[in-house]
């Protein structure tokens, strides 16, 4: 059963096998939280140019000002530090370093991230900078955007623009967040900037995005020497289950799997595609555009696999009616509808799945593990006295948190967990509806607020600390 923690139990108590050492963070990304849209040099990304496409965000809302982080940067810093978190995970923009993703950095925009950084280790909280969270610069998807090889040259050339600049003082570093979803919903499906629909298109994204980290990868290594340098990546990661035994639900269970993991992890690890990814490819006229020495690259060694988990998914190789295959004749892969609770996105709440997948991981590809993504939307409402209780948040946190130690003490080499969000932002083509943050932000008035979820948080993470030091 995948049922949320008794709200009537809702304490915080000490984690029990995390070891020392472990990780306590928050997350945000940059053109969720920064605003700033415009300022110091910073040109559009895809996603400023995709909420201006009539119905493409919610309410046809932007990142513009967003959470003003841009100018209020040193008091989110000291509430984050308030939280005792010991690592903040923050993305920063391509656009606002290297204005058009070509060129010399600007100088402007490497100042804020500077001062961020400086702001976080005043007050001993440590950086870890993703360097790609979804934002390309239009400038580049104009020329072709990931579906060109160009722009993996591009993405590397920035990433030693930021290392340069930042590397003598971050240690973290992950390449992208979530390629599938850069690739998949923005290539694919449509859903995310750019809002393209060409599957082929999506695949030659998946290739571009893989070769882009390993060239960066590569680069950067070679530039830190013997300097400290935790290099990573960042996948969306679920676990599939068939919803029977029978061989068509396990069939479609394969695909998923092979297309939503195996096809970013066996070549980041293994140096290859899978096999059978490769020939559900071919039959629908689609090849990876793989050069000679791509696939070296992107097995650039990984120091740490970031994750985010926000849900598992049971599977069918049939539709509703019965039938192997789809209106496009190709096979079914059904995702099937459990009777479990649900967040506000309407995405099923599966805890135990999350220590299912850490398990197989560390089978699988072992590889030390953080937890960079995971969290949970509600409608929160504010009290009376000004207060956001959020049971239902700070429950989604408990079991999740549970679940990771749980396969800490199965095997799985994790160490860290990063709530997703720091405070409530803008969330992609939903626009501002759904809040994710364990603080609250007035849009209006820009007031942080701590939700219950966040001091239950804070509490848990000291009562850990203490029973390890005791």
């Amino acid at each position: 059963m995948n049922l949320v923690t008794p709200r009537s139990s809702l304490q915080p108590v000490a984690v029990q096998g995390l070891p020392a050492g472990f990780r306590w963070g928050v997350a945000t990304s940059s053109y969720q939280i920064e605003g700033a849209a415009s300022e110091d040099g910073r040109t559009p990304s895809i996603w400023d140019t995709f909420c201006r496409v009539p119905g493409a965000v919610h309410h046809a809302e932007h990142g513009d000002v967003a959470c003003d982080h841009y100018h209020r940067m040193p008091e989110d810093v000291e509430l984050i530090a308030g939280l005792g978190v010991d690592t903040y995970r923050f993305s920063l923009a391509w656009p606002r370093i290297q204005p058009g993703g070509r060129g010399p950095a600007n100088a402007k925009g490497l100042d804020f991230y500077k001062r961020l950084v400086d702001e976080l280790q005043g007050r001993g909280v440590t950086p870890w900078v993703t360097l790609y969270h979804w934002d390309l610069p239009q400038e580049l998807e104009d020329a072709g955007g990931w579906p060109a090889r160009d722009t993996a040259l591009r993405f590397a050339e920035y990433a030693m623009l930021a290392y340069e600049a930042l590397g003598d003082r971050v240690e973290h570093w992950t390449t992208l967040n979530e390629p599938w979803c850069s690739a998949m919903l923005g290539y694919a499906y449509g859903a995310h900037a750019p809002g393209r629909t060409d599957m082929g298109d999506a695949m030659g994204a998946v290739h571009h995005l893989l070769l882009g980290h390993g060239l960066a990868a590569r680069q950067m290594r070679e530039a830190a020497g013997s300097d400290p340098l935790e290099l990573g990546i960042t996948l969306n990661l679920g676990t599939a289950t068939p919803e029977t035994d029978s061989d068509a639900d396990r069939e479609a269970c394969r695909r998923a799997d092979g297309m939503g993991t195996r096809l970013y992890l066996d070549p980041l690890v293994h140096g290859r595609y899978p096999e059978d990814v490769v020939e559900d490819l071919a039959a629908q006229g689609i090849e990876l555009p793989v050069r000679e020495g791509d696939l070296a690259a992107i097995a650039t060694p990984l120091d740490v696999l970031g994750v985010n988990f926000y849900r598992g998914a049971l599977f069918s190789g049939v539709t509703e009616d019965g039938s192997p295959t789809d209106a496009d004749g190709l096979p079914v892969v059904r995702g099937v509808e459990r009777d479990l609770p649900r967040t506000a996105m309407d995405w099923e709440i599966t805890p135990t799945e999350l220590t299912d997948l850490l398990l197989r991981l560390q089978r699988d590809y072992a590889l030390p593990t953080v937890i960079t993504e995971n969290g949970a939307a509600f409608d929160d409402t504010v009290a009376a006295d000004g207060s956001v209780p959020d049971s239902d948040r700070t429950a989604y946190l408990a079991d999740h948190i549970e679940a990771v130690a749980e396969a800490r003490r199965q095997g799985a080499d994790v160490r860290g967990y990063f709530a997703w969000s720091l405070m409530d932002n803008f969330e992609w083509a939903y626009g501002y509806d759904k809040r994710f943050g364990i603080v609250r932000v007035d849009y209006d008035t820009q007031l942080r607020t701590l939700k219950d979820s966040a001091k239950w948080y804070r509490d848990t993470i000291q009562l850990t600390r203490n029973a390890r030091t005791d």
